[in-house]
């Protein structure tokens, strides 16, 4: 009448899931219970007879239950002989394993265990019994199982114990929180239990007499702290169980199921990212100062690298969480989605200022008021002529720019709040570094976006692996994909980029400075690696670094920028971009006669390139952006110009208290002239 039960304790058989870098076997976090199921085959035969001497000498004899075993453990507790308890090793596993038995001590629940215990023995085979039993048991130091414990106890798995050290993890099973790391009196006990252990395993015939007297305390591995993640690891753990989340693996499946995931993350890049944010920025950086990371493999989406601030300074990272106006950066997907549409570079649009657009009531400047006159695409882009994009946009259709930065992973709920502004293609829209980063991989990528991810596999415990795929989008051409990589060469080689320089590689990339320097950003790749670095501040004033005035998107981030990809990229094959089409090779095209197309470019670029951090040229700002008016009373931007200050809708928290970037007035100012200035 009472029934074996059907379901058992979950903490008897959860498994704890191991977090890797993307080598495999470098351990990043450990999620649940320390327990690693193993085959009992695989657990040696002298580990077995150890854990039998120790426990339950009968256990291949009896019928699950031991009279003589109870008596032995009334007669062992008066006596002071602690060797066995009165429980066989069924009974344990009964106890411990199954669901609807408590830990009470009454005599109902004894019996019940008795009776199942008599139930399993009939129904299962002893080596069944004995194998879960080692799955189950609890060893100390945090071990559950016995590989487990073999890995806490000797730095080792199971199959390589010694007959000495398997008898210890048999000791241990009897007082695990004393014998886990002993000392003194408690060290003297446990070698007195470990020599019962040894004697015992000679009387039952598993170590000759020999064997016996050779045996010798073993050394135990000092225990280790409880698994601590440290430093960026609490940002990469978040981020991994998030995306696991989303596809389909559950809490209980992370912290119970026993996986192996590998993640995107490489070890040495994480620790380059950190050294290039850390080592650029000054000491006297305000602990209000946000600077963010992200690096991401253009051919697989795998965001290889990341620095999110840190976590006692911020409960939100500046790589993933935080969105910030993408200011500059957001031209290119302008400029990639007229390339795709019928433009071409030598396409020449409206660069003069102001410029008025019938959808936006106040004109949109350039900087200094400066006029281009009719500009080509390239220029446009190395002098990031405001006007000529906002023109572009107005003539390629603002829904178009819209679909190539979404197919391009930047989030529809991010960008459509600000779509229907003249000055969306200027970056109203708040973006994070990965974000950015992913975007600008399609790219590097021939136009192919491959969807941003931090899972490389996931293989679960019944060792069956899934590896991810990631979603492959077309975003625009092969063609519109090199020409828009060509004309962001233009602004590392000769425009506001030009502190990201790589002395041994070409790079395209782009500066993105916004309103009064709430946001500075610069965003670019290889065609290897796609990396963004934005500075922000929690409170969303002006980025002002003591020693180096106000920051812009050439400066510091450019800096940054150029510190990672000098380490990540060092040893790497160079790679040529794609060449342009024949619009590329024109004479429009080639370096700047002088500077007069330059604006800002008040320095001369040193011809050593381990000078290029030291001077690098003042880079521009974004210019005036007005929105349509807001059906809520409008009110002046701090009485700048009369503009309308817009919160833009953030869709994940940002760092510390979210940075709240403005999409109305998008007028810097240079340090130098107080003048104000753009790009």
């Amino acid at each position: 009448m009472t029934p074996i039960p059907d379901s058992t304790q979950k903490q008897a058989t959860a498994q704890g899931s191991v977090i890797y870098y993307r080598d495999g076997k470098s351990v990043l976090a450990r999620q649940g219970i320390d327990r690693k199921n193993v085959e009992l085959a695989k657990v040696p035969e002298h580990v077995r007879d150890a854990v039998i001497a120790a426990e339950n000498r009968s256990f291949y004899e009896d019928g699950g239950v031991s009279v003589k075993g109870t008596a032995r453990a009334v007669w062992s507790t008066v006596s002071g002989q602690q060797l066995q308890g009165g429980s066989t090793i069924t009974q344990q596993l009964v106890r411990n394993y199954y669901s609807g038995l408590s830990q009470e001590r009454s005599v109902t629940r004894k019996f019940k265990e008795i009776l199942i215990a008599m139930k399993v023995d009939q129904s299962k085979s002893k080596d069944w019994v004995l194998e879960q039993y080692l799955n189950t048991i609890y060893f100390g130091r945090g071990a559950n199982g016995v590989e487990s414990a073999a890995r806490a106890y000797f730095g080792k798995h199971v199959d390589q114990l010694s007959v000495a050290e398997g008898a210890y993890l048999a000791a241990v099973i009897q007082q695990p929180s004393r014998f886990a790391d002993p000392k003194g009196p408690d060290l003297a006990a446990a070698k007195e239990r470990w020599q019962s252990v040894i004697d015992a395993m000679g009387q039952t015939g598993a170590l000759t007499p020999e064997q016996v007297a050779a045996q010798r305390f073993p050394e135990l591995t000092a225990p280790k702290k409880p698994f601590e993640l440290k430093g960026q690891a609490q940002y990469m753990l978040e981020q991994v169980t998030a995306e696991l989340n989303r596809r389909g693996y559950t809490d209980e499946d992370i912290n119970g199921g026993g996986l192996k995931v590998v993640t995107t993350f490489d070890k040495k890049l994480m620790q380059a990212a950190q050294r290039a944010v850390k080592d650029v920025l000054p000491d006297a950086t305000p602990k209000k100062v946000h600077a963010g990371l992200a690096a991401v493999d253009p051919a697989t989406g795998e965001i290889v690298a990341f620095y999110g601030g840190s976590p006692a300074q911020s409960q939100y990272d500046s790589a993933f969480s935080a969105k910030v106006q993408a200011g500059s950066t957001f031209k290119p997907y302008t400029l990639a989605a007229a390339l795709d549409n019928g433009f071409d570079l030598s396409t020449r649009v409206n660069g003069n200022s102001p410029m008025r657009v019938a959808s936006d009531p106040k004109p949109i400047p350039n900087d200094s008021d400066r006029s281009y006159g009719e500009i080509n695409l390239v220029r446009a882009t190395q002098n990031s002529v405001n006007t000529a994009f906002v023109d572009l946009g107005q003539k390629v259709g603002l829904d178009k720019v819209a679909a190539v930065a979404e197919k391009a992973g930047i989030p529809k709920s991010q960008i459509e709040p600000q779509q229907s502004y003249a000055s969306f293609p200027l970056g109203v829209s708040s973006v994070s570094a990965v974000q950015n980063a992913s975007g600008f991989s399609t790219f590097a990528n021939k136009g192919v976006h491959m969807e941003a991810h931090v899972v490389m596999s996931v293989t679960d415990a019944k060792g069956q692996k899934k590896v991810i795929e990631p979603v492959a989008t077309r975003v625009v051409s092969e063609q519109a994909a090199a020409d828009t990589t060509y004309a962001m060469q233009q602004v590392v080689k000769y425009g506001t980029g030009t502190a990201a320089r790589l002395y041994d590689r070409p790079v395209a990339g782009k500066t993105g400075t916004t309103d009064q320097s709430k946001s500075v950003w610069f965003n670019g790749f290889t065609p290897q690696l796609a990396v963004a670095v934005d500075m922000f501040r929690e409170d969303n004033a002006t980025v002002t670094i003591p020693g180096y005035g106000t920051q812009f998107g050439g400066q510091l981030p450019a800096q940054i920028w150029r510190a990672f990809m000098t380490e990540a990229m060092a040893g790497k094959p160079v790679e040529e971009f794609p060449e342009p089409s024949d619009y590329g090779w024109g004479p429009d095209y080639s370096a700047p006669d002088d500077n007069q197309d330059v604006p800002q470019q008040d320095y001369t670029s040193p011809t050593n390139p381990n000078d290029w951090n030291s001077t690098p040229g003042p880079d521009t700002t974004d210019p005036t952006i007005t929105d349509p008016p807001s059906t809520d009373a409008p009110s002046d931007n701090d009485g700048q110009n009369g503009q309308q200050d817009q919160q833009p809708e953030q869709t994940a928290p940002p760092a510390t208290q979210a940075p709240v970037p403005t999409t109305g007035d998008d007028t810097g100012t240079d340090p130098t002239t107080g003048r104000p200035q753009t790009g």
